[in-house]
């Protein structure tokens, strides 16, 4: 089963070989691809267009795509009496495809505005090449060990317009230096350094396995990040582009396999309202208030039998079964584990979201995620399939049938009367059906949530206990 209530999967994509990556462009439909053969190809995703009548065009038969097997027929799990608006249907164009490494391509990322891509793979190179064509404009070579042997690449990432950073297996993180002068000929505008030009060792003889930009301060005069955290071996570091290493945790004790930055959270005491998240080879997001880097802060359990979490991607509200009730500064998180399971977890009330699963395989992990904002789709890769993923047209009817009662009825014209907890005379209600709906990060943790609640609820309803201790259960719904 490769869909859950709440998520149904429109289209499985074959590919030739093992995916090692997956990246999308940051405006338009395109999804590139790196193959452990390799290649590198790109796909067009079906363009999501509003249908403002409300009219439905005649369902099409499915469109043939072109992969690296010949010609092949989107597998596709949806009726398709639906509009393409609707479901994200339609043909997958391959825009390009090459080979473009003679190892494996281990990683990819496209430029900030989306018009450059870069890849790197087992051979030791780094490629620059266009996004539209795959023509290579730049390529620079990694440093080799001090055995001659290839440094394979872990991670490559653009964190200004002028800086590209690579990771590896054997813990250097390289600083190259990106140059584009519009008024060279065409093919030279783009240019990249033939060695780097700082190197770092932030996690010392560990590989690191994960990279992302700090979002820019708010006196940044650039608008670019400046910092960016890094996760290898058992440790999460911070590097500067200028100073180098500017701080690391304490040994976590367990392999951190990948990272992501959550912005617009709740702030207050030392919160500034961001938090990176690490997900953890033993099934645990850990939490992380940017600027207090020597130990986590908080931890959810995504899952108790210990799969690895190797994917994380962060899922827009609209997305959401009921992502309107949400409050205005919580954030829902997709994880991907290595048994092929994708599991939501809620980041501001930490907690799983119950009965949300989705399954890409039932053999191979999920090692990449990634959500295509434009067209409202979430994008899962792992072995040799990629699947685009939509709401489940039950969802979005589910607080209909539901009964969700009188909170359901009062913040029909705004969602912000959800903000203030403290105000709401039924909040403790509210959080005990959460809590037996969702979990908690800590079964301890969630035990003192339930006492505490329920003593500031007999507070103020003035000693009388109106739940009959009786923990109420939704059915998936906020």
């Amino acid at each position: 089963m490769t869909s859950s209530p709440y998520f149904t999967n429109i289209c499985t994509l074959p590919l030739s070989s093992d995916l090692f990556c997956l990246a999308l462009h940051p405006t338009q439909p395109l999804l590139t691809v790196g193959l452990a053969t390799g290649h590198v190809q790109t796909y067009r995703l079906p363009s999501v267009t509003a249908e403002e009548d409300g009219s439905s065009p005649p369902p099409s038969p499915p469109q043939p795509i072109l992969n690296a097997n010949g010609t092949s027929s989107i597998l596709s799990t949806r009726r398709r009496s639906s509009t393409a608006s609707e479901n994200g249907l339609g043909s997958i164009e391959t825009v390009w495809k090459t080979r473009r490494h003679k190892g494996s391509c281990r990683t990819i990322c496209y430029s900030n505005d989306g018009t450059l891509c870069y890849s790197a793979g087992t051979d030791g190179l780094v490629k620059v090449f266009e996004s539209e064509t795959g023509k290579v404009v730049a390529k620079s070579a990694l440093p080799t060990l001090k055995n001659g042997e290839i440094d394979a690449p872990t991670v490559v990432c653009e964190v200004t317009p002028m800086h590209l950073v690579v990771a590896t297996d054997s813990g250097a993180v390289y600083l190259f230096d990106v140059k584009q002068n519009q008024k060279q000929a065409e093919g030279q505008k783009y240019s990249l350094a033939a060695h780097p030009a700082k190197t770092e060792r932030p996690h010392g003889d560990e590989h690191v396995n994960a990279l992302v930009p700090l979002p820019p301060s708010e006196s940044s005069t650039s608008g670019f990040p400046k910092q960016f955290v890094t996760v290898g071996g058992s440790m999460l570091a911070v590097t500067d582009l200028r100073k180098g290493v500017v701080a690391t945790s304490e040994d976590q004790e367990m392999e951190l396999i990948n990272c992501l930055i959550l912005s617009g959270l709740k702030k207050g005491g030392t919160s500034v309202g961001e938090k990176v998240l690490v997900g953890q080879s033993d099934g645990i997001l850990s939490l992380w208030e940017r600027g207090v880097w020597g130990d986590l802060d908080e931890r959810i359990i995504v899952d108790r039998e210990g799969a690895s979490i190797d994917a994380l991607c962060e899922i827009p509200r609209e997305f959401l079964p009921g992502g309107g009730r949400l409050k205005m500064n919580e954030k829902v998180v997709a994880c991907g584990l290595d048994d092929g399971r994708i599991r939501f977890v809620r980041v501001g009330r930490n907690g799983l979201m119950q009965d949300w699963d989705a399954k890409h395989d039932e053999i191979e992990g999920v090692t990449s995620l990634a959500f295509d904002v434009a067209g409202n789709r979430l994008i899962s890769g792992g072995g040799q399939t990629v699947k685009i993923w939509t709401k489940a047209q039950i969802a979005n009817i589910a607080g209909s049938i539901n009964g969700l009662g009188k909170r359901e009825r009062d913040d029909s014209d705004d969602n912000d009367e959800w903000e203030d907890a403290e105000d709401d005379d039924d909040d403790g209600e509210e959080q005990e059906k959460e809590m037996a709906q969702y979990g908690d990060s800590d079964e301890e943790d969630s035990e003192e949530e339930r006492d505490r609640t329920k003593r500031k609820k007999r507070k103020r309803n003035k000693g009388k206990d109106k739940s009959g201790g009786k923990a109420l259960s939704l059915s998936g719904i906020f």
